[in-house]
């Protein structure tokens, strides 16, 4: 069977899974979110192991970042389906006195989701936990680059999931985009600017809404009045995590020169003491993915003009790039036109917040913002004077974790939002539904609409429409709901007779 018979297959058979209504009970849906929980717990050593031979990342990366997450981000579906897909019912309207107004949140159909190869199980499963729990039929292909996880996938989505609605396809570049040339109702895709763009051009074609889950260069900012050792932990971390391949990770830190001096002493002990004197050797490190993205990031360090201050090795043959610190880096050096997606942080140095505040603006908006000051103050104009997808004070990468708190980037950094209630707002079309009563009495209210028209309904709509439909009745007292139903009626019966 050919590649383009492949795919038409598996897409026709979600659809016709779609357009049976299969995917759309709330019962359904509960059970296939039960049944990803259980998938993801038994298959947890699995699942550590193809991570480990992709990224070779050790299992407590795995099961906080990947396996636990997904299994949080499912139970909170189950705990809350029911809330988040019932209908928003609209206030009370003295236009339609006797009619019901809602929103209800109404699945695409079929889902695309690209996933991306640095988080493998979570950016590929958390998204399809939100696109299933909104009712959809969803067709995964996760990314190629990490060839372990997206076989050990499709395997665990064929047994543990519904075939008919939740399909799995393995594909290359080229054959992906074979598959964007079909017609999706939402496509989610994760990774970078530059496909981003083909993945939003090919859906152009078809109309189709989507999200993208983009990167850049986030920024880290730490002011001289912070506590030098907490901001520097908290930034390796969140730099050297997953060997930098991270989209929030802070990929260049704006500081004075005399926080530069003190940071770039506290990390030379911290990187000694979290990879016990050599991270090559340390089972705490993870590998880059691949040769071509290795070979990257030794360009990137070949070709800097700044100065390395702490590691610099790399050993392509291993996958690794070793931890690295490198100062005086001006703007247009190479380490600063790319995001950089691995373990190499530069120093940009700055002489106030607000320096650094206009470097931020004159480049493209970021994924995530960073900003380490005791005085909230300076925390806050970073904040509030920049644009950014997210932010996180007085760390890196938390506010990931935080349950409620979406995740999404602006501008370069993409489009759109996800994770908790945000995912199921994603994947759902939110409807207006009027339904309008068709008694007698309603359609005596609603004569004044017809002409022939006169001043006196002029009149009469124009004092409704500005001294009446501003208020909202939803809340307070029966009697107010009663009076203002009332007036309501009476103001429109007067209307109707004038």
């Amino acid at each position: 069977m050919s590649i383009d018979a492949s795919f038409e297959k598996v897409i026709t058979v979600a659809r016709n899974a779609f357009n049976s209504g299969k995917t759309r009970p709330l019962s359904f849906r509960l059970a296939q979110l039960r049944k990803f929980v259980k998938m993801m717990e038994e298959s947890r050593t699995e699942i550590q192991h193809a991570i480990n031979l992709d990224l070779r990342k050790h299992k407590l990366e795995v099961t906080l970042y990947e396996i636990e997450g997904i299994i949080h981000e499912a139970k909170v579906f189950i705990d809350n389906l029911k809330s988040y897909a019932s209908p928003d019912v609209l206030p009370f309207n003295l236009l339609a006195a006797l009619d019901k107004g809602m929103i209800e949140k109404v699945p695409f159909g079929v889902v695309l989701i690209l996933g991306a190869w640095n988080y493998p199980f979570l950016l590929s499963l958390q998204p399809m936990i939100g696109a299933l729990a909104a009712g959809n039929s969803v067709v995964l292909k996760p990314s190629e680059v990490a060839p372990h996880t997206a076989q050990l996938m499709a395997e665990m989505i064929t047994k543990y999931l519904d075939p008919e609605c939740y399909h799995v396809i393995q594909a290359n570049p080229e054959e992906t985009q074979h598959l964007l040339k079909y017609k999706f109702d939402y496509i989610f895709y994760t990774g970078s600017s530059n496909v981003g763009k083909l993945v939003m051009q090919a859906a152009s074609q078809h109309l189709c809404p989507v999200t993208l889950e983009l990167g850049g260069k986030s920024p880290a900012y730490i002011d001289d009045n912070s506590d030098y050792e907490i901001a520097c932990k908290r930034v390796l971390w969140g730099r050297y995590a997953n060997a930098g391949q991270t989209c929030i990770a802070p990929d260049y830190l704006l500081c004075s020169k005399k926080v530069e001096t003190e940071f770039v002493k506290c990390a030379q002990t911290i990187v000694k003491e979290w990879y016990e004197g050599d991270a090559q050797k340390s089972q705490s490190f993870t590998r880059i993915i691949s040769e071509r993205h290795c070979l990257r990031l030794k360009n990137l360090l070949d070709t800097t003009r700044g100065k390395i201050v702490l590691g610099g090795r790399v050993d392509v043959q291993d996958l690794f790039v070793e931890p690295t610190i490198v100062v005086d880096v001006a703007l247009d050096d190479p380490l600063m036109m790319e995001e950089i997606f691995g373990p190499i942080l530069p120093i940009v140095s700055v002489n106030s917040i607000h320096e650094a505040i206009d470097i931020v603006n004159s480049r493209p908006r970021p994924l995530a913002l960073y900003s380490f000051a005791k005085n909230s103050k300076v925390n806050n104009d970073f904040k509030d004077k920049t644009i950014s997808g997210g932010v996180c004070i007085g760390d890196t990468m938390w506010h990931c974790v935080w349950n409620g708190l979406p995740f999404g980037g602006v501008g370069n950094s993409g489009m759109g939002r996800y994770q908790g209630k945000s995912s199921f707002d994603t994947f759902s079309h939110h409807r207006s539904v009027l339904d309008r009563s068709m008694s007698p009495l309603s359609e005596k209210l609603g004569e004044a609409r017809y002409p022939p028209y006169n001043d006196t309904k002029i009149n009469m709509f124009t004092f409704i429409i500005r001294h009446f439909l501003k208020f909202d009745v939803t809340a307070g007292p029966i009697f107010t709901h009663i009076l203002a139903f009332l007036i309501g009626a009476g103001i429109i019966a007067l209307i109707a007779w004038a």
